[in-house]
């Protein structure tokens, strides 16, 4: 019989330009994380088990992996023919092939002094505070602290239990599952039954105090350092109106509950993670001077974490949902209504230069405001030219039908003719998006 001589290596990353993350002939469908952590001396100790189904005939394979030392790596139970650790890359060969379609496990115990990495976005992944730990993964950062699958296309549901000194206190996406000490040092076992980006499982260790909001729709817990009380309170005290108000325009919130966490150090921008936000103190004052920014991140919960894009030139869809909720958020709360929003911002962006396809902004500018802004202006123009109730008729049905999954522009422009019966929004969304110079009106 003839040998069957079709390709058996995964892809070396997912193919998106943007980054270098990512892996292919493979999906992870669960993650189930062991962290053993010293606070003190930044040592940790971990195993990792990826629960992945072959999408091809599998030999050779690799995971997203940086900074840390690999102890041991079985495939299914037994070790890899092959093992080799690059500065990004673990690249295992098996020792027995995989078949299209069979599921399988890898398991890996590894240690280090986890580090944020260096990109051109700054830097990304785990990093110490003063007094405990911040994971800020967006867009590649998850490989500091695990291996992976690190790219937003490959979704899974997580496990992650740390296990550190008993004085601090633990905060990872899901629900808390478990808590135990031992010998002065605590377990914190949390589990995330909806599919989650690898970029938005986070680990948060600090020396919290704990607020729980009573009523709303859904609930709400704060973290906070000690001292900062009255000023969080205060700050955080509209979280459940605006959680409403997303969940009236937006449709129902996506997760069970809803998590802050304030930490003691100043950080340049608060983080969206999947179920919760991180907010530095220097964006608590008491006096809702962060207002923006809390709408800004919640809704960040339906666009972004819920519904993420499948590849990163589509990032327009997450920030500039998340922008618009902004401007939601003010016309609701007695401020600036969403038309005079939109035209302070549209003269603040054609001050600026006219050089960036926003629909495609490439890696480099692809945090850039006018991403957030022009994303922002292009929703508003499509509400605008199909009217209120079709507009967020469709967004309600969006959010629903791709609820915990992937999306693209075009799939955005497609679902939203189809339910609105407009034949005008690709022409609205290419002219905001895939133009460089603004629309004359």
């Amino acid at each position: 019989m003839p040998q069957n001589t079709a390709p058996t290596s995964g892809a070396p990353t997912a193919g998106d330009p943007y980054v270098a993350s990512g892996n292919g002939g493979y999906v992870v469908e669960r993650y189930d994380l062991e962290l053993d952590y010293r606070v003190a001396t930044n040592r940790l100790r971990a195993t990792a088990v990826l629960f992945a189904r072959a999408t091809m005939r599998l030999d050779r394979f690799s995971l997203d992996f940086d900074g840390l030392s690999v102890d041991r790596v079985t495939i299914g139970g037994a070790r890899p023919k092959k093992l080799v650790q690059t500065p990004r890359k673990l690249l295992l060969t098996a020792a027995t092939t995989i078949e299209a379609g069979d599921r399988f496990e890898v398991t890996v115990k590894y240690r280090g002094a986890p580090h944020p990495l260096r990109s051109i976005w700054g830097e990304v992944g785990w990093e110490e505070l003063e007094d405990g730990v911040l994971v800020a993964g967006q867009p590649n950062g998850a490989a500091s602290w695990f291996p992976c699958n690190d790219h937003p296309s490959d979704k899974a549901t997580f496990r992650i239990a740390v296990t550190c000194e008993a004085p601090y206190t633990v905060i990872c996406n899901g629900v808390l599952a478990s808590r135990s000490t031992r010998s002065g040092r605590t377990t914190w076992t949390y589990d995330s039954p909806e599919s989650m980006a690898t970029y938005l499982a986070t680990v948060q260790i600090g020396r919290y105090l704990r607020k729980d909001v009573s009523g709303g729709l859904v609930s709400q817990r704060i973290f906070y350092p000690s001292g900062h009380l009255p000023q969080v309170s205060e700050d955080f005290a509209r979280l459940g109106e605006m959680v409403a108000l997303f969940s009236d325009r937006f449709g129902p919130y996506p997760f069970e509950s809803y998590t802050v966490v304030v930490t003691d150090d100043k950080l340049e921008i608060p983080l969206e993670a999947q179920g919760m936000a991180i907010f530095g103190r220097n964006h608590v004052d008491g006096e809702h001077g962060s207002d923006r920014l809390i709408a800004h991140e919640l809704a960040h919960q339906w666009f972004g974490n819920s519904l993420t894009v499948e590849s990163w030139r589509d990032i327009w869809l997450h920030e500039g949902f998340a922008c618009y909720a902004e401007w939601i958020w003010a016309e609701a709360s007695g401020g600036r209504t969403a038309d005079t929003s939109a035209l302070v911002h549209r003269r603040k962006v054609e001050a600026l230069p006219q050089d960036l396809l926003t629909g495609d902004p490439g890696p480099h500018d692809m945090f850039d405001d006018r991403v957030y802004k022009r994303g922002a202006m292009a929703l508003h123009a499509v509400r605008r030219s199909v009217g209120d109730e079709a507009f967020f008729g469709a967004v309600r049905a969006f959010t629903a039908d791709r609820r915990h999954s992937n999306v693209t522009a075009a799939g955005f422009v497609e679902f939203f003719t189809a339910h609105t019966g407009s034949t005008g929004i690709e022409r609205i969304v290419h002219r905001w998006l895939y133009e460089k110079a603004m629309p004359k009106a």
